[in-house]
This record gives structure tokens, sequence and C-alpha cells, in this order.
């Protein structure tokens, strides 16, 4: 490992420049404080790689359009989220995963389990016409065709902040349509 004894403002330059060296750079003086601070939420050191491979591959990939004044703050906030989105995306899957196990523990019916889907999506629907048009074309893009925010904010024009805060007002809208959180809960799980 190499130390540079360019400033980070002059690295950050260097790479705007397309310089792979700077980037190699300031890539070793960070890497590091990313992966102790990865691991110390995520629990998982390949995780951990993984999330500050991201933070540092959308860094070289928006090396021409980033305006970073701070590295230290700039790389801090930028693994939080990577941690954060990682975290966000795991629990469903987990909560999910036993609810499964315990749905198909406690009912063996499948024909009436197929009824109550239908039953579940119907009701879904009906809550979902309340809402505006756009915010329920964002909502099936996300939940049903499985499209990222970025993508569905790429294909329907608009910023990927407009596309959260979409999804947002629809899950807030079923939340309180629904009164049971186990139908809450059901429907993540026909989503995911």
């Amino acid at each position: 490992m190499f130390k540079s004894p360019l400033s980070d403002v002059e690295l950050w330059n260097a790479i705007r420049c397309n310089d792979e060296l700077a980037f190699t750079a300031l890539f070793d003086r960070y890497w590091v404080r990313l992966y102790k601070t990865a691991v110390r939420y995520l629990k998982d050191h390949e995780a951990g790689e993984e999330v500050v491979h991201d933070v540092f591959l959308n860094i070289w990939e928006r090396r021409h359009q980033l305006e970073i004044e701070s590295f230290p703050n700039f790389l801090l906030t930028a693994i939080r989220y990577q941690v954060y989105n990682r975290m966000r995306s795991a629990k469903p899957r987990v909560i999910l995963t036993a609810i499964d196990i315990e749905l198909n523990e406690l009912d063996h019916n499948k024909g009436e389990n197929r009824i109550k889907d239908q039953e579940l999506q119907q009701e879904l629907n009906q809550y979902l016409v309340q809402l505006p048009k756009r915010c329920q074309e964002i909502f099936y893009m996300s939940r049903v065709n499985q499209l990222s925010n970025q993508e569905i904010a790429g294909r329907l024009g608009i910023s990927k902040r407009t596309v959260e805060n979409q999804i947002t007002v629809a899950l807030k809208h079923l939340r309180g349509s629904f009164k049971n959180i186990w139908i809450i809960t059901f429907l993540w799980y026909i989503f995911k």
C-alpha cells in the first residue's frame, strides 16, 4: 500500500481527469476505515467488503458529476447509506421467511390459501385505486415488476427522490387502510 503525498483535493482533481492511480491512492487511504464502519453495522466481513466496493465503484462511475468538498464526510455518508440500504433490504426477507414457515405449518389447505390470496389481492387493488395514477404506477413498477427506484426514475423521466416519495405515500396509505398487521406482512410476502 503506497501512501500518496497528495491531498484529497489533489487526488480528486486527478480522478476527475480519469487518473486511475489517483483513484487507487484514494481507495487505499480510506478503504480500511470504511470497511471497519461497514462491518461494525453489518456484522459480516464479506458484506462489508461489498458495500465498500459499491461506494468506490459509484464514485468512479460518477466522478464527472460529483462535487465533493470533504472526502471523509462524503465517504462516511456514502457508506452509511449503503449499509442502511443493505440492512433495509435484508430485514423483510428474514421476517418473511419466518412468517412463511409459520403459515405453512398452520394451514395446509392450498385451495383455501388461494382463495385468501385472491381476496387479499382484491382488497389491495381496492386500496391502490384510491391513490393517484402516477403513485399507483410507481408502486406497481417497484413491488410487482421489482424495478429499482433508479430504473423507475429513468423510465418515467423523474427524479429518484420523487420515486421514493411516491412509494412512501403508497405504503403509508396501505398501512392505514389495512387494519391487521398480519395482512401488511403478508403483502410484503406477495410483492417481494
